[in-house]
């Protein structure tokens, strides 16, 4: 200690200058940590802010919104799992807002387009004006920050390249994604926005994002006890058939010698041992349509729901892939929830029930085994 104080006494402006250089190392990191923040909640604080305990995306997408597609009837289905309290979907599109009729770059404003089921617990706090409502499509709430942008309740504006326009009916507070003003709508317009080119819902009823869920006691792990049939549309075109099943099984954790082994004998099993290394674009409908139930059936789920799985096929196609279905599922002692329009496919099931007038009944059919 004694030779500590004569060192600092001796040399007083070497540890000065020392001193004054970690005052100075420490300040710009505090800084650089609250830009990082603010940052941060410029990005994602519609998120942050959100009340929301979950939020399930399309299996590999990798948790991002712009890759996940989902169908939004899925929320009903959801609802039914243990310890959800509610489900909702939500979208969300980048655009640009234009102020009046200019066609100035400067008079445009990128904005994040939020598509939500109006009244539902994904509608934030409104701050002035009014919420969104079912039958008024074209309202839309939006951050306070576009009021320094010159807008106000009750103006109209019409998106970059769309024939939509939105009026603002309210403000909120403290909603931006990726840095821009959070501009929310009710989900049915944001579809509309979101998916106007032909084919760009690749054929999904009533396309989404995600869906949001409510709950204190979800269990994660019980999501992946559900396999759902998606149309053969979404398959990863860039991935083989192999690879379109462990992309599935990497949600999961990790992939073992074991889960590829798994996959194989799978696909060898619905026909498709040989096109193993094949892309989307090299399969026939029905192939496509067999990797489909492949990659339903890869976590090997209690339960597998089937939505509309034939829409696109000839009524042979229709039967191979809905006996194929059936004959699996009898195999490997599952359980399999159809819906459809088809009333070809009907004698394939063990139960049928009739959805009529809003009344659901058994209806009692021969089956084929």
């Amino acid at each position: 200690m004694f030779l500590a104080l004569k060192e600092l006494k001796h040399s007083k402006t070497k540890f000065l200058m020392i001193a004054v250089i970690l005052i100075l190392v420490s300040w710009l990191v505090f800084i650089l940590s609250g830009l990082g923040n603010g940052l941060s909640t410029l990005a994602a604080s519609t998120f942050k802010n959100m009340n929301a305990d979950y939020v399930v995306f399309q299996k590999g997408s990798k948790a991002s919104m712009s890759k996940s597609l989902l169908s939004g009837d899925l929320s009903a289905q959801l609802l039914e799992m243990p310890g959800v309290n509610a489900a909702s979907p939500m979208g969300i599109v980048m655009s640009s807002a234009i102020k009046g009729n200019s066609g100035s770059n400067e008079d445009k404003v990128d904005i994040a387009i939020i598509g939500i089921e109006p009244g539902s617990f994904l509608q934030p706090e409104i701050i002035e004006g009014k919420g969104l409502a079912s039958e008024q499509l074209t309202y839309a709430v939006v951050n306070d920050t576009l009021k320094d942008k010159g807008f106000k309740i009750g103006d109209t504006f019409q998106l970059d390249g769309s024939t939509e326009s939105l009026t603002i009916v309210g403000f909120v507070k403290n909603q931006t994604y990726n840095h821009v003003a959070s501009v929310f709508i009710p989900i049915e317009e944001w579809r509309k926005i979101a998916f106007a080119a032909p084919g760009s819902d690749k054929g999904v009823a009533n396309p989404v994002n995600a869906i949001m869920l409510q709950g204190e006691n979800i269990d994660p792990e019980r999501l992946h006890e559900i396999g759902f049939i998606m149309q053969a549309s979404n398959l990863v075109p860039y991935l083989n058939v192999l690879d379109q099943l462990l992309v599935v099984k990497r949600m999961t954790g990790k992939i073992s010698k074991e889960d590829r082994a798994f996959a194989a004998k799978l696909l060898a099993d619905l026909g498709l041992g040989e096109k193993m290394k094949s892309y989307p674009e090299e399969l026939s409908g029905g192939e496509k349509q067999r990797t489909a139930i492949a990659r339903a059936l890869i976590n090997d789920p209690n339960v597998i729901l089937a939505d509309e799985p034939t829409a696109s096929l000839d009524t042979k196609r229709a039967h191979e892939v809905v006996s194929l279905i059936a004959r699996e599922v009898k195999s490997r002692n599952k359980a399999a929830i159809m819906v459809t329009h088809d009333e070809r496919l009907l004698s394939y099931c063990d139960k049928v029930y009739r959805m009529e007038d809003g009344r659901l009944s058994l209806a009692q059919l021969e089956t084929v085994h």
